[in-house]
């Protein structure tokens, strides 16, 4: 990452969050994904700040971030809480309105928060998912076999933590995606992390709350006809599950009014194995 970025940590009310900002321009706030940190977006963060302010925090639980409490129905660990915690993130930065890019996990905080706050986000691009809801409702033996660690990292407390202890290095960086992590120049940061039980039980309850308060949380839009009114951009990778089970257009379709995108020559990991086609995709539909 370029230098002129700073890091702190902000109490956002909730929880204090890790994050590291820099760059000049209209706000965009980067959420990643699973198993890592902010330190996913330095491939193209150093980028995107001549253009942007650029803001990289780590989810509540994830990397430097303080993991609330656990509570039964899982919402401390939800998108929804994450969602307000990156609303209280920009504003302490000084921005009510601001457009968002996630990954994985962090593609599903933000499609929350531009359905719980439709006037903050301005823009919003989501990198390899479809919508939590759909991926339940669509599971079948693809899914179960490709994307095992859904319903494993959903079963009670301590059934995957201790299984994940044994050794957490093999679980998130062998035994999934095949290895791709371990090629990242991050791996030390994530390593670091997904040691501390701390850090291995709030991924759980991140994929617990995926399997109830999330999806719930999706239904009960798709019930009343809520929508993303935001441009949504729509990327995923070309040798990727998402666009091999899915139409990502199309599922995005029901869920958003303007919905443009594309695939990325990548796997799952989009802005580490191809940063230059992620930037040039994100810069395109952000400015």
């Amino acid at each position: 990452m370029s230098d002129g970025f700073v890091t702190e940590r902000v109490d956002v009310g909730e929880v204090v969050v890790n994050v590291r900002h820099g760059g000049d321009g209209p706000p965009l706030l980067l959420l990643h994904g699973y198993p890592e940190t902010h330190r996913m977006w330095d491939p193209v963060a150093g980028e995107l700040a001549a253009d942007f302010t650029v803001v990289t925090p780590d989810l509540r639980g994830y990397g430097d971030s303080s993991a609330p409490r656990t509570v039964a129905d899982h919402t401390t660990y939800g998108k929804r809480a994450m969602g307000r915690d990156a609303v209280a993130l920009m504003r302490h930065l000084g921005f009510d309105r601001f457009d968002v890019v996630g990954h994985d996990r962090g593609g599903r905080v933000s499609y929350r928060l531009a359905l719980d706050h439709p006037d903050v986000v301005r823009r919003l691009s989501v990198l390899d998912i479809v919508p939590t809801a759909e991926v339940w409702a669509r599971a079948d033996a693809r899914f179960a076999l490709g994307y095992w660690h859904w319903p494993l990292l959903a079963q009670p407390e301590p059934i995957p933590e201790t299984l994940i202890a044994a050794d957490p290095d093999w679980f998130f960086f062998d035994a999934q995606f095949g290895g791709a992590l371990r090629s990242f120049a991050a791996i030390d940061d994530y390593a670091r992390h997904v040691r501390d039980p701390k850090v291995i039980h709030a991924v759980c309850e991140d994929y617990r709350a995926g399997a109830t308060c999330d999806r719930a949380a999706d239904e009960a839009d798709r019930a009343a006809g809520r929508r993303i009114g935001c441009p949504v951009q729509v990327l995923w990778g070309s040798r990727g599950a998402v666009g091999a089970w899915y139409d990502p257009l199309a599922v995005w379709r029901e869920w958003a009014d303007d919905v443009t995108g594309e695939a990325i020559e990548s796997g799952h990991f989009i802005p580490e194995e191809n940063p230059s086609a992620t930037l040039a995709a994100l810069r395109r539909f952000h400015r």
